[in-house]
Parts: C-alpha cells; sequence; structure tokens
C-alpha cells in the first residue's frame, strides 16, 4: 500500500521541527541540519542529517528524537536516520536567518 498520500516531504520536515539540538536548544531544521527527507512508497523514512560538529556527543540524542517525532505519523513502518558530515556544517550559509540573529552569527 502505497503511502504518499499521507506522507510527505513537506509534511516530515514540519515535525522535524520539534527536534532540538539538546546543547544550544534549537531546531535541527532551523539549524540547517537537516540535509534532506527521502519518503518511500511503502512507508519508510530516510531523514540525511548532520551535527554541529563531528566530535558532538549527544548524536544518539537527536538520533532519537528523529525517531519519536515520526514513527507515530500515518503510514511511517521505519525511520532511518543518515547521519553524514559532507558537507560539513557551516551555520552561516546553513542556518535560518532567525538562528543566525540568536547565535551572532553575521
Amino acid at each position: 500500500m502505497s503511502v504518499k498520500g499521507l506522507l510527505s516531504e513537506e509534511l516530515v520536515m514540519e515535525r522535524l521541527k520539534d527536534v532540538f539540538d539538546p546543547e544550544i536548544h534549537m531546531s535541527i531544521v532551523e539549524l540547517g541540519l537537516v540535509y534532506g527527507v527521502d519518503v518511500s512508497d511503502d512507508g519508510i523514512i530516510d531523514v540525511h542529517y548532520t551535527l554541529t560538529s563531528p566530535g558532538c556527543p549527544l548524536g544518539a540524542v537527536i538520533d532519537g528524537q528523529i525517531q519519536d517525532v515520526l514513527i507515530d505519523l500515518p503510514g511511517v513502518k521505519e525511520v532511518h536516520g543518515k547521519l553524514t558530515f559532507t558537507p560539513m556544517w557551516d551555520p552561516k550559509t546553513m542556518a535560518s536567518d532567525d538562528v543566525k540573529m540568536q547565535l551572532g552569527i553575521w
């Protein structure tokens, strides 16, 4: 059964706004840490994301939050966090203007 009618990349990204980096208390979407999402016809969501630094000790916490906010969406069977460091996160180019303002990055 196809779940494309129930799930969209926009819905997944909206839900991911509820995942916060535990150290700086900002949404991973607004920080620009989510590089993309793939929603398959059979209810599998892949979230391509990064961390603020390769040594971030809370990566597992963020991955768990991703799982928690997405697994209950209608039609979702599995959620896969796909951690990458390519490209490296750059808040100057990847974060929202609101985040840049809060972090004092310009």
